[in-house]
């Protein structure tokens, strides 16, 4: 072990070394994909209360890049928890009848931003995905 790695050790052990790391975690990076268009977003971002910290991404302004997305889907797990089935155009496209794969989901979602289930809230290493109460209040203890 190196000096570096005493020094990391005898942090995290001690009782501001845990606050510290709580600090950075707590404040490392929030980003809240959202539509500014949509109402459900628009009253979830309220309750949140989210401070100038906070990015806000409107994703119909600020298109979300590849990596942004693959970054997303790290966290997530899958394209298809990102993609959002209620879209008007995942109809009108007739994609219901479709079988599609993760790559078709990832091009979807990046070429029509109402594929992204809203909003897509990112907490350091952690994503929360869509608008259910549940998914909400899950979020709120990092606000």
């Amino acid at each position: 072990m190196n000096i570096d790695s005493y020094c990391l050790l005898f942090i995290k052990q001690t009782i501001l070394g845990k606050l510290l790391i709580t600090f950075v975690k707590k404040n490392l990076m929030k980003k809240i994909y959202h539509l500014a268009t949509c109402s459900t977003c628009i009253r979830i971002i309220k309750e949140l209360n989210p401070d100038t910290k906070v990015v806000l991404q409107d994703i119909k302004t600020e298109k979300i890049t590849e990596e942004q997305l693959e970054e997303m889907k790290g966290l997530a797990g899958s394209y298809e928890v990102l993609f959002s089935k209620r879209a008007m155009k995942y109809k009108a496209l007739g994609l219901k009848d479709k079988n599609l794969s993760e790559a078709d989901l990832k091009a979807y979602i990046l070429e029509e931003y109402t594929f992204l289930k809203r909003p897509v809230i990112v907490v350091n290493d952690e994503i929360f995905v869509g608008n259910s109460k549940a998914n909400i209040e899950k979020v709120k203890v990092h606000f």
